[in-house]
């Protein structure tokens, strides 16, 4: 197969973007639909399904209209941790899809960890005890959903990650199963033993009968049913991989030594490792991805929850239209002015991992002004990212050369050169947008071309400035002072 096109859908939280990709490696074309979400009570957050599914739809029909396309394959990047629960007989979804970012399950996590079994699930997973991961969330399903402990009784729950859910519905509910980098971030999952955990499905109470199969990330997944997309049937899907697994692999990384970043809603921080690394720092070890000639490959991983959302959270407090007025008034000082902020507002994630701080405002005087709380939270992005930089670090006890970064907030110039600054590393922003649809279509094509290693020529790339020693001195301090005194509280 020679010729030929491969759509990659990137299933985003708040849109899900779709390119189509030749053989070459070249972006032929692209499409977008917005999603989004709910916050039905303090610390949930959720989306419908269906409209997942349906955004999912709405791209594939705009590549196909955009022109005449010899399609060779479909290619799923998803937002991870995010729990979908079905009826298998009816494709129907039981309940909203429940977002990693929501905090429901707290205090069932809390609770766990007070009982001792974190370290058992660390061993097992990677990970320790967190509401951001689906095993709690399904728990809560079952607990909560009247309708799934039926269906399970009846073999007829499906529960699963975004990507399950659109596998299911693109092959007309032919195929449920996922790849190893999604079930690694579930916390059901033995990352050692690479199968579902029983010991842990009864931890959680969850029904090991209704999650998915687990393949490598380029299988062949299953083939596109007739009439449900705009997409001829029997198109094969060809891989699967979570957003930042594939962004890493966008990237071109395939070895140890680079971090890459991803500017979201929330970040993840990934750097690969020789073998699995249980974290003595507050990460995860996760399944970067497989392959089916070549195994799995391991990865260290930070996941900050609130990360470029504090920008657009910032703007609208300050009375700003968005995020890039934002970082226009921040650039009118030199620095914050003394005030830090911790944008913990759906507690904290990595490294920390405290879902009782909330966000604190500290160091503010008569002479603070509104662009001094601009620049206070750009420096709190870049804070965040450093500290799981730092972490990295710490558990490979060594030195990462320095950061690649992609997300929409990876744009900002200022934000990318207060990174470089504070890391005193290189950071590298990807001249590719999509670089995680890119990582998906690479995986996808490994079995019918090889897309060449991705150009740095383009990307742009921040140096440390020799200068910013004194400033990264002081809002480090600052910053961890304050953490200190919010994680104490």
């Amino acid at each position: 197969m020679s010729t030929g096109h491969v759509i990659a859908i990137d299933q985003g939280t708040t849109n899900t973007k779709a390119i189509l990709v030749n053989l070459a490696g070249g972006i032929v074309a692209k499409a977008s639909a917005p999603l989004k979400s709910t916050y039905p009570h303090p610390g949930w957050a959720e989306q419908s399904a269906e409209d997942i599914w349906a955004s999912v739809q709405t791209v594939i029909a705009d590549i196909i209209a955009s022109g005449s396309y010899d399609i060779s394959g479909l290619a799923i990047a998803n937002q991870r941790e995010t729990l979908v629960v079905w009826d298998a007989e009816t494709g129907l979804p039981l309940a909203p899809a429940i977002l990693w970012q929501c905090r429901r399950t707290a205090k069932v996590c809390d609770a766990l960890i007070a009982d001792g079994a974190n370290p058992a699930v660390v061993e097992a997973t990677g990970l320790s005890i967190n509401a951001l991961f689906p095993a709690s969330k399904l728990g809560w399903v079952m607990e909560n959903v009247p309708e799934a402990k039926v269906l399970a009784e009846q073999g007829r729950l499906r529960a699963g990650t975004v990507d399950s859910w659109l596998l299911y519905r693109l092959t007309g509910g032919k195929t449920f199963a996922t790849d190893h980098s999604n079930a690694s971030r579930t916390q059901l999952f033995n990352t050692q033993r690479l199968q579902w955990d029983e010991s842990l499905c009864d931890l959680f109470r969850v029904p090991l009968s209704a999650l998915p199969d687990v393949r490598a990330s380029n299988s062949r997944f299953g083939e596109v049913a007739d009439g449900v997309t705009a997409l001829p049937a029997s198109v094969p899907i060809l891989a699967m991989m979570g957003d930042s697994h594939a962004a890493l692999y966008g990237h071109g990384v395939r070895a140890p030594g680079l971090v890459k970043a991803t500017y979201g809603t929330g970040s993840s921080l990934m750097t690969l490792t020789p073998e699995r690394v249980l974290s003595k720092h507050g990460l995860s070890a996760t399944i970067a991805w497989s392959e089916q000639d070549h195994g799995v490959t391991y990865a260290l991983e930070g996941n900050i929850t609130v990360s470029a959302q504090a920008a657009a959270f910032a703007a609208d407090m300050l009375g700003l239209p968005d995020a890039r007025a934002l970082s226009e008034l921040a650039q009118t000082v030199e620095d914050s002015g003394g005030v830090t902020f911790v944008p913990a507002l759906a507690g904290l994630g990595a490294p920390h991992w405290n879902d009782t701080v909330s966000g604190t405002i500290s160091g503010m005087t008569l002479a603070t002004t509104r662009a001094h709380l601009a620049r206070a939270t750009l420096e709190a992005i870049v804070l965040q990212i450093a500290d799981v930089f730092n972490a990295m670090e710490q558990d490979i006890e060594g030195s990462l050369h320095g950061l690649l970064a992609d997300g929409g907030a990876s744009a900002n110039d200022l934000l990318m050169q207060l990174q470089a600054d504070l890391l005193d590393r290189p950071v590298t922003r990807s001249a590719q947008a999509e670089v995680g649809a890119i990582g998906v279509a690479a995986m996808a094509l490994k079995n019918i071309a090889s897309l060449p290693a991705p150009s740095r020529q383009s990307d742009t790339v921040f140096q440390p400035r020799q200068e910013a020693g004194t400033w990264r001195s002081k809002v480090t301090g600052d910053w961890r002072l304050l953490l200190g005194r919010l994680i104490a509280q």
